[in-house]
């Protein structure tokens, strides 16, 4: 059960616990916070330059931290249960991929933009779904980053640490992700969605009106395939930007792409690079449509926005996958359901619903229901209220 700041009090009180068990209670350690996050609509759009409306979630990366007066960090996972330890004066890329790896590639990125960067006792638990698609990682990194910087002096700039976190994600762990997981993480308000330029990095909160809710829903499929299926279809929408730039020189990704230019060159692109596209460019509209829709309450539009994302995503992106689409076919039969979409990189994770707040209880059991009545994995949905980014806990 999380309090009114979207943390679970037990979470953080394990997470302290844990912290005094593995470096001692004296001096008192500080708490950071950051959220997972869901993306409402604007799925494959943020490498093409493009709109997305993530919304940080009520599920938290807890880092409890305290600064050392050496060059070591020593970290404790809770989810892992082990500590580990590192030089920070011998960080360099390619770092690992293992929990500690994003805590130290915050710190290497730190470093190479000549901030101060302390030794650290750090203990980091949570209840962002590993392997979810809920961004677990760049809520770690958005933890970290809170943390080096309170245990620096430095002032807390968002934007630039979510930056710093992208940094550490491709150039020290080696996951070329984009922007959104972290701006979401760093930058979200309370109660409100986040509209990202993710070619400008602006950005507009976007209120949840009262009467809404979004519920994540994980299928319990982990995405095995995604990885490269994303490289594939980034490098399709790259060949697509290639041959059009040919055509117009101010085609610099396809979020320059009109679909009146795409259908005139249809006939010189591979077919499976045109179909690619011809998600990418009306999907890229619709985080726009949809911050529009529920600034002024039209939830049945923003709900048909997510269909129509969900059936591009299944048809022309051929990312989704059994149990992504039943579960949305499912959400979609409910009364209290506006609309339902897949989320994340496809191939298993999760997907999202826009619900009547009023009725998310009785929504969640029968979709939960009828999902497990089909499929024998471990289900969960959560219903979701906007949450803040990455902070300090008093």
């Amino acid at each position: 059960m999380t309090d009114s700041s979207g943390i679970d009090p037990e979470l953080v009180e394990r997470a302290r616990d844990r912290f005094t068990q593995a470096f001692g209670a004296e001096p008192s350690p500080k708490i950071a916070v950051a959220p997972g996050r869901v993306n409402l609509i604007g799925e494959h759009t943020d490498y093409n330059d493009g709109f997305v409306l993530p919304m940080a979630i009520g599920r938290s990366i807890v880092l409890v931290f305290r600064p050392r007066g050496d060059r070591a960090l020593r970290g404790c996972s809770v989810a892992y249960d082990e500590t580990k330890e590192l030089d920070l004066d011998a960080l360099a890329p390619p770092g690992g991929s293992d929990w500690l790896s994003y805590v130290a590639g915050v710190a290497w990125a730190f470093a190479t933009e000549g901030l101060v960067v302390p030794g650290l006792d750090v203990v980091v638990d949570g209840d962002v779904p590993l392997g979810a698609g809920l961004s677990s990682s760049a809520a770690l990194e958005m933890a970290t980053a809170r943390a080096l910087a309170d245990a620096a002096a430095l002032e807390w700039d968002p934007v630039r640490m979510a930056r710093l976190g992208q940094k550490a994600e491709n150039q020290y762990v080696g996951m070329n992700c984009g922007i959104m997981d972290q701006f979401a993480s760093a930058v979200s308000r309370a109660g409100h969605a986040l509209l990202l330029d993710c070619r400008s990095l602006d950005t507009r909160p976007v209120p949840l009106p009262e009467e809404a809710a979004v519920v994540v829903m994980d299928t319990g499929a982990r995405r095995s395939l995604a990885g490269s299926a994303y490289n594939d279809r980034r490098a399709a929408c790259e060949r697509v930007v290639a041959h059009l730039r040919g055509l117009d020189p101010g085609v610099r990704a396809l979020r320059d792409v009109t679909l009146e230019l795409l259908e005139d060159a249809k006939d010189d692109l591979d077919p499976t690079d045109l179909m690619r596209a011809r998600h990418v460019v009306p999907e890229n509209a619709r985080p726009v449509h949809m911050a529009d829709a529920l600034q002024v309450g039209r939830l049945e539009q923003a709900g048909r926005l997510m269909n129509d994302s969900h059936s591009s995503l299944r048809d022309l992106y051929e990312v989704s996958c059994e149990e992504l689409d039943l579960i949305t076919d499912i959400a979609r039969g409910q009364a209290s359901c506006f609309g339902a979409r897949m989320t994340g990189a496809g191939f298993g994770g999760c997907a999202v619903a826009l619900v009547k707040a009023a009725e998310t209880g009785p929504f969640c059991d029968a979709v939960l229901s009828a999902y497990e009545e089909k499929i024998d994995l471990p289900a969960a949905l959560y219903p979701c209220r906007p949450m803040a980014g990455a902070r300090l806990l008093d």
